[in-house]
């Protein structure tokens, strides 16, 4: 669905007259690797050398370990970063993104406003994280239309939560506990109570669909896009979005300080930002568009997670990114020694 259009074509020539490319100019991204590198490339690097003709290279990890290798590096190794929200907020504290120019970004300007992160780093996509779950392998007639659902006794060892990011569900504690994620430890009482439907805690994306796949977890918090891509291969999945609203996610990207080629690096993310390529990653990978100007097709905006107007933005569970980057540590701590260890 990627449309050659002049329009942008014509954008992008204005931000990168101001370097110019040779044969032996590359574009390094730091991402993470399988189907989102594949994402990147497909719906923004191969579009990018398009325009460009320069190649786009990938350095790909985990998040925080890409985090980490950063801050041990002399100097910048790639030219962009592409990591969660909060985690940007991570690279920001530590001194690790240029602050953004934004009039070189012309097509962030129809940016919704969960997108506008911090003046160093912007969204890229959104998702949900939600339940998934099998409905052949639940109590008949549940279809998870509040959060409390999860602590229904019927639910006993069916339960997989994310190991490395509790955030998701030591806010929605808190928000049935009558608080919010600031005041998480309001929620403590209640999650400690959802323990015995617990049955396991998954380690990546990979490990989540397999646990999902083979019935061992039929029900989990998940993340839409996974969902989504299983769905696609023929799992019956589906998703609910609870009443009191779905978690929301946005992924992000920033331009590593010391980068020596800004000026592509600035193409790279308006290239990113067009409303062609966040409608192409709306159909193949169900990332919502960040941008207001992009167009789905009805099949794809009618999905449950699928973010498309400023009404359903605003109905998720929206947690302060910035906050969220301060307390994953303290959070993952009491996580683990209060909910994992039992």
């Amino acid at each position: 669905m990627l449309r050659k259009i002049c329009a942008l074509a014509l954008l992008t020539t204005s931000i990168f007259s101001a370097g110019t490319a040779t044969a032996a100019d590359k574009l390094i991204v730091s991402t993470w690797g399988g189907s989102f590198k594949d994402l990147i490339d497909e719906a923004i690097g191969k579009a990018f050398t398009q325009q460009t003709g320069v190649e786009v290279e990938y350095v790909t990890g985990g998040t925080i370990d890409r985090l980490n290798k950063a801050k041990l590096a002399s100097s910048a190794e790639t030219d962009i970063t592409f990591t969660t929200a909060h985690v940007g907020w991570l690279y920001t504290n530590s001194g690790l993104f240029e602050k953004l120019d934004m009039t070189k970004i012309p097509n962030a300007i129809n940016l919704v406003h969960q997108a506008k992160l911090s003046p160093y780093h912007i969204g890229v996509w959104g998702y949900v994280y939600t339940i998934g779950y099998r409905p052949d392998s639940v109590p008949k007639g549940e279809t998870f239309t509040s959060w409390n659902d999860l602590w229904n006794p019927e639910l006993k060892g069916t339960l997989a939560l994310p190991d490395w990011d509790p955030s998701h569900i030591i806010t929605v504690a808190a928000k049935l506990s009558g608080a919010d994620a600031e005041h998480w430890e309001k929620g403590q009482a209640k999650l400690k109570s959802l323990i015995p439907n617990i049955k396991a805690f998954y380690t990546d994306d990979a490990n989540s669909q397999q646990l999902i796949s083979t019935g061992e977890t039929p029900v989990q918090v998940m993340l839409s896009m996974n969902a989504y891509s299983m769905i696609a291969e023929g799992v019956d999945i589906k998703l609910a979005i609870p009443k009191e609203g779905a978690i929301l996610g946005v992924d992000a990207m920033g331009i590593n300080k010391g980068s020596k080629h800004a000026d592509l690096a600035y193409t790279f993310m308006n290239i990113a930002l067009s409303p062609d390529v966040q409608e192409k990653v709306a159909k193949i990978y169900r990332g919502s568009p960040v941008v207001t100007n992009a167009t789905l097709d009805p099949e794809s905006a009618k999905l449950p997670g699928m973010l498309t107007t400023t009404a359903q933005w605003d109905a998720t569970i929206n947690i302060d990114q910035k906050l969220r980057a301060e307390k994953t540590p303290e959070w993952r701590k009491w996580f683990s020694e209060n909910i994992m260890a039992h």
